[in-house]
């Protein structure tokens, strides 16, 4: 079995005057839910063998609360899980078939559409994800990432 965990970044700052969305920077608030998932993750066991993500400096500070907690993994920024579409992260996750436990960080609609699709096997069916919302999704080693192909077995929020 691989395993999918998908963390939605943690509430962030509104843009101030002239701030382009990628720089908006977590809230207070979100730092402490951000390192409340990286509780949880640790608490459960489900630490990544390698992250995926978005260049957004909120997905970014979220990433590093959460794995100032679990502790450091292979991590890389991919501009694509921006703004990207269920189709895009699930090729990107499909780039990774090599590891079995993959993190990726990044934002919603495309994440709860994601889960949706790959449990559900319907984007429509999507339910949200709240911010640092934390969905864990299991599949068989081989499969390739595809409609309804995963099982939900952990959904988690602060």
């Amino acid at each position: 079995m691989r395993e999918l965990i998908l963390l939605r970044h943690a509430h962030a700052e509104a843009a101030s005057t002239g701030q382009a969305d990628l720089d908006r920077p977590l809230s207070p608030v979100g730092l402490a839910e951000a390192e409340a998932a990286g509780r949880w993750l640790k608490a459960n066991n489900l630490l990544p063998d390698c992250v995926l993500c978005s260049p957004a400096r909120r997905t970014r500070e979220t990433l590093e609360a959460v794995l100032g907690v679990t502790g450091f993994v292979e991590k890389r920024l991919e501009d694509a899980v921006y703004d990207a579409t269920p189709g895009t992260l699930a090729g990107l996750i499909d780039d990774r078939r090599d590891v079995d436990r993959l993190l990726v960080v990044g934002h919603n609609p495309g994440l709860e559409r994601l889960v949706a699709l790959m449990s559900e096997g319907s984007t429509s069916d999507y339910r949200g994800m709240p911010p640092a919302g934390i969905a864990v999704l299991a599949f068989d080693r081989e499969a390739s990432i595809e409609p309804g192909v995963a099982r939900l077995t952990a959904f988690w929020w602060p």
